[in-house]
């Protein structure tokens, strides 16, 4: 009987823990995607945007900036930033501008590419914190430049602003309490090791300090890994880290935490068919993800479904 009784227990554990689980997959999802940008516009052939960013200015247009190449990708030679702009974050489609930044090979900043930028606005500036790379693999650098109108960039006198391995890259930027987190991909050591995602932290987005890792994956490498692209939304005192790619190229996982400098690798709350995924807020507060990539055409937008009752 008493055999029979635990039995039961353990069932019935079982049985919370599957519906724990099943209901914690849902807590994001991605409706149909739509394609607003394709950067080939005017080329004589097809180009690419990859790692990006939104951010509605304060001239009322949204503005997309980006890694953008012609096909088929050459990473090494992505040089400069893709810049768009559209009156509403829905536009079809997105109308070119020129360049927003090219490659400085030169000293003092010694950048061998232009990847994934992520663009701010504090005090009545607009920061862009990019991946700048350099010769060594185990010391790459991100840069910053910033602008007062998203149109004129200058290079920071104080860059790099972090300088980590393996081909460390991927920045974004949150304001948690009275401090700025500087996210980013990396490797557990310099040389390589597990594939993690980093952060940093700085109270005047200048000097950046205290890294710690915040999320590792079982998985080792060097070169890119399942946890490029984070992108971290609070909701109420939750904490969204969307990280890819994962489950394939267009892949994008979301995990779920209470703590902003830390997730585990089983709190996994959605998967979004996305390949360098974004996260955006409308002027109306509703919220959108973003997929791109190499051989994607472009760059689409989906309604981002919140189903956690916040």
């Amino acid at each position: 009987m008493k055999l029979a009784r635990i039995k039961f227990l353990i069932l019935a554990v079982l049985c919370v823990v599957a519906i724990a689980n099943a209901t914690a997959e849902m807590l994001v999802e991605s409706g149909p995607f739509t394609k607003i940008y394709d950067p080939s516009v005017g080329e004589t052939n097809k180009w690419y945007i990859n790692d990006h960013c939104f951010i509605r200015g304060q001239d009322n247009f949204w503005h997309m900036y980006g890694i953008t190449h012609a096909e088929p990708a050459v990473p090494e030679n992505e040089i400069h930033f893709a810049h768009a702009t559209a009156k509403t974050l829905l536009q079809q489609p997105w109308d070119k501008q020129p360049f927003a930044l090219d490659v400085a090979t030169q000293p003092p900043w010694n950048e061998t590419h232009l990847w994934a930028p992520y663009v701010l606005f504090h005090d009545g500036l607009y920061y862009m914190f990019y991946c700048a790379g350099g010769k060594d693999h185990t010391r790459a650098m991100i840069h910053l430049a910033t602008s007062p109108d998203l149109k004129t960039w200058t290079r920071s006198p104080h860059n790099p602003m972090v300088v980590d391995g393996f081909d460390t890259r991927d920045p974004f930027v949150l304001r948690v309490g009275n401090k700025w987190v500087l996210y980013y991909t990396a490797t557990s050591k310099a040389a390589g090791g597990n594939h993690v995602v980093a952060c940093v932290t700085s109270d005047d987005l200048l000097t950046w300090t205290n890294r710690q890792i915040v999320f590792t994956d079982p998985s080792t490498g060097t070169f890119g890994g399942p946890t490029e692209s984070p992108f971290v939304v609070q909701r109420g005192d939750s904490y969204y880290l969307f990280i890819g790619p994962r489950g394939g190229y267009d892949g994008t996982d979301v995990f779920v935490s209470n703590d902003p400098e830390h997730w585990d690798v089983q709190n996994k709350v959605g998967h979004i068919p996305a390949h360098a995924a974004e996260v955006v807020q409308d002027t109306d507060g509703q919220w959108y993800i973003s997929r791109a990539g190499w051989g994607r055409g472009g760059l689409y937008l989906a309604p981002l479904i919140w189903k956690d009752g916040k």
